[in-house]
């Protein structure tokens, strides 16, 4: 069994019933708290998503590479983020997580277009976390839907868009035009529990709560 829960922003959790693993839990970077927490893995997207709070009892993980903790097969994979040029180096990281059969690829603050390269160690993909906000933030509805298609999952968590709880350093677009571009039914969760593998036939969204 695995539970995918939302907290705003880029933070996401992933729990089975062995291990707990959070990826950019530091959302103070849009004044809200961090996520001071149990979680057994702690990964971030990019340096400042960090936790600050990461104790010596907690896996702490970021950039490119390939881990292995517990029942999390992890592989990180460069990304430059929309915000820098071509000639600076990538600072973003792309997870892909491999759990209890489900393929999961975690996306943060990246440009667009995903290389051949960056296609072929995300490689096949169950569930898509991706961005969608924009505003020069992040993706916009366009952009996140062209990642999708190039990625081609059966499942999507939307991230980071407009939420009146939350203060972005840049103002997010609302949910519903990356829902539109996709023609997508959507379900709205408190959490998102996968059970056995099982998923959608047909490509579904889900809309997942916002916890604090």
């Amino acid at each position: 069994m695995i539970d995918i829960e939302y907290y705003g922003g880029n933070a996401v959790s992933i729990t089975t019933n062995e291990k707990s693993l959070l990826i950019d839990g530091n959302r103070s970077v849009f004044e809200d708290k961090e996520i001071k927490s149990k979680f057994d893995v702690v990964l971030a997207t990019e340096d400042r998503f960090m936790p600050q709070s990461v104790t010596d009892n907690q896996v702490r993980l970021s950039g490119p590479g390939e881990y292995e903790v517990g029942p999390f097969w992890i592989t990180g994979i460069a990304a430059r983020r929309h915000i820098d040029s071509e000639s600076e180096p990538r600072l973003s990281t792309i997870y892909r997580i491999v759990v209890d059969g489900v393929r999961i690829a975690v996306i943060g603050n990246i440009e667009a277009t995903l290389d051949e390269q960056q296609q072929e160690e995300i490689g096949v993909i169950d569930l898509l976390v991706v961005p969608v906000g924009g505003n020069g933030y992040t993706l916009d509805s366009t952009s996140a839907a062209q990642v999708v298609a190039q990625i081609d999952p059966k499942v999507i968590v939307p991230i980071h868009y407009s939420d009146a709880a939350i203060s972005y350093e840049v103002a997010q677009d609302a949910l519903d035009p990356f829902v539109q571009k996709l023609n997508a039914p959507v379900e709205e969760l408190s959490k998102l529990r996968i059970k056995n593998a099982a998923l959608p036939a047909s490509l579904t969204i889900y809309k997942l709560d916002k916890l604090s």
